[in-house]
């Protein structure tokens, strides 16, 4: 049996929150989460980022690092990873396979779809005996399947701003409040740059708890140092520095300087614990670390193309930001999901003069790219061209054949899932 078909198995209709379901799973496979040292990271926005800069350093620095992330691209062998290396599909069908066994016929509740995968996790980090583990939270916080840990190594709140507002509250000091929910007594945090409302909530909880917190301000970037610290021996073109430690910089967009900061941040604190991380190590992971799907150049049927998984407000501000820089015209190919804020998305992306061809997210609860045309146009009435297709393969043909002059920049975004399906239709493309 295929993974899709066996997690395709479990219920998976909607988001069911709760630690009970993955609670008693857990028990019934001998508790593998606590045999796994963490590092638990939580945020709207970075999570994914700073799991990469995390995993990739501690490997460098020798140890045999599990890194646990979601939503998967292409694969679901991509949430699970060992050395920076995907688990085998084999051992993953193994695992869930067990985990299936393990689940009671007569089981009124179902574990989700999400508390399955988040076991496997578990269960093949604990097998393999890894020194540490990078755990990335799934939704939320205080009740998502990851929040199973009572003394995590460092808890992380990345960023916090208004996205879930139907599962985590309608205000920022709701959600925070669930985000402050993998804070845990006397543990140690660290948090990144917040809205006040949220540094509110998220300081009185940190109190409450006891918790040695540093408050992460972004790092600065500096000159390019003369030293050669990435396989290939080249220099990576932008630096930074944080506390001291100067480091290479290889994912784009002024937003990896919080997102760095923090991950040095939290590198510093185990340094503290008596983790063995020199600068080399730091600065040899930093430069090997990548992270798909984030600010990602790759080429499209010989145009280059830029991919950002942007499907909140504020990571759709971090992608123009980046995309202001080049100071060129902008064909956007999008697609979205119905439960995000659509209008507060295309306020901070679309300019005038912008070309939008809107489509469909596929198997997943996609908005309407007929809905989607008329909200554009509302908040952006000047686009040179806004227009719906069926499918994405359509709509990346039309921008294409309608890029001005082939100049300007071309990007697709608006959800990670969607990004999944181009990097499917790449390598489809590719055999």
């Amino acid at each position: 049996m295929n993974i899709d078909s066996l997690l395709n198995s479990f219920h998976h209709s909607g988001i069911r929150l709760g630690l009970e379901r993955i609670e008693q799973l857990l028990a019934d496979l001998d508790n593998p989460h606590h045999r796994v040292p963490i590092i638990h990271v939580a945020g709207t926005n970075g999570k994914g980022s700073v799991c990469a800069y995390l995993s990739a350093v501690l490997n460098e620095a020798g140890y045999q690092v599990g890194r646990y992330t979601s939503p998967h691209l292409v694969d679901w062998t991509e949430c699970i990873c060992l050395n920076e290396q995907p688990i085998l599909a084999k051992e993953l069908a193994e695992i869930l396979l067990q985990i299936q066994e393990s689940i009671p016929d007569d089981c009124e509740d179902s574990p989700t779809q999400f508390e399955i995968i988040t076991t496997a996790a578990w269960l093949y980090f604990a097998q393999k005996q890894v020194d540490i583990a990078v755990i990335e939270v799934g939704l939320g916080g205080r009740l998502d399947a990851t929040n199973v840990c009572d003394c995590p190594l460092v808890s992380i709140i990345t960023s916090l701003s208004r996205e879930h507002w139907q599962q985590l509250g309608p205000t920022i000091a709701d959600i925070a409040g669930e985000k402050a929910g993998i804070l845990k007594p006397n543990c140690p945090a660290v948090i990144g740059l917040l809205p006040s409302e949220a540094k509110q909530v998220v300081a009185k909880r940190v109190e409450q708890l006891n918790c040695p917190t540093v408050w992460v301000e972004p790092a600065t970037e500096v000159k390019i140092p003369q030293v050669k610290v990435n396989l290939n021996e080249q220099l990576i073109p932008r630096w930074a520095s944080y506390q001291g430690i100067e480091y290479p910089l290889p994912l784009l967009g002024d937003i990896q300087l919080n997102n760095s900061a923090i991950a040095i941040a939290t590198l510093q604190i185990l340094q503290q614990q008596g983790w063995e991380i020199t600068q080399e190590a730091i600065q040899v992971g930093m430069a090997k670390t990548t992270w798909l799907g984030r600010l990602q150049w790759t080429s499209w049927h010989n145009h280059s193309i830029l991919v950002d998984g942007a499907h909140n407000q504020a990571s759709a501000q971090a992608l123009r930001q980046y995309v202001d820089t080049f100071n060129t015209p902008i064909t956007w190919v999008m697609g979205i999901l119905s439960t995000k804020d659509h209008a507060e998305i295309f306020k901070a992306l679309l300019r005038t003069g912008d070309r939008l061809y809107l489509v469909p997210v596929p198997e997943h609860r996609s908005a309407e790219p007929e809905v989607l045309q008329v909200i554009a146009n509302q908040i952006c009435p000047k686009l040179m061209e806004c227009r719906t297709y069926p499918k994405l393969e359509l709509g990346l043909q039309a921008a294409t054949s309608n890029l001005p002059d082939k100049k300007g920049l071309f990007v697709l975004c608006g959800s990670l899932y969607l990004i999944g399906d181009f990097l499917k239709i790449l390598a489809s493309e590719a055999k």
